[in-house]
C-alpha cells in the first residue's frame, strides 16, 4: 500500500511532525512492503535541517527522518517553503530531496492513503 504523510509543523515546539514520523515508522514496521513518502512543507522543511542537537532523552527529528529513509521511505521537501525560510541544499541532511507542488500532486494521486499532520 502507498502511504503519503504530509508534515506542516516545525520539528520542535509542537509534536505534530514527531507524531507523523512515528506513524511512518509504525507503518514501515507493520508492513515491510509499504511504500512510504513523507512530504515536508511549510515549517516542516526545518525537520530535515542537518546538525540538530537535542538534550539527552529528547527526541531528535533528524534521526527520525533517517529511520524513514533506512526503511526505504522517501522524504521530499517543498522547494518554495525552503526558499521562503532561506534554506539551501547544503543546510539540509543527506537523503531528503527538494521537491515541488507538482510532485506532491502526483504523490497524492498515486497514494492509497494520505495522512496530514
Amino acid at each position: 500500500m502507498k502511504h503519503l504523510i504530509l508534515l506542516n509543523d516545525p520539528p520542535y515546539g509542537t509534536e505534530r511532525s514527531f507524531n507523523g514520523l512515528r506513524m511512518a515508522h509504525a507503518l514501515a514496521k507493520n508492513d515491510p512492503e509499504a511504500d512510504i513518502t513523507v512530504f515536508l512543507m511549510a515549517d516542516a522543511v526545518l525537520c530535515a535541517k542537518s546538525g540538530q542537537k537535542t538534550p539527552d532523552g529528547f527526541y531528535n527529528i533528524e534521526r527520525m527522518i533517517r529511520r524513514v529513509l533506512t526503511a526505504k521511505g522517501r522524504v521530499l521537501m517543498c522547494g518554495t517553503c525552503m526558499d521562503a525560510r532561506g534554506l539551501a541544499a547544503g543546510d539540509m541532511m543527506e537523503g531528503p530531496t527538494r521537491s515541488t507542488m507538482d510532485a506532491l500532486a502526483q504523490a497524492t494521486l498515486a497514494a492509497d492513503k494520505v495522512l496530514v499532520f
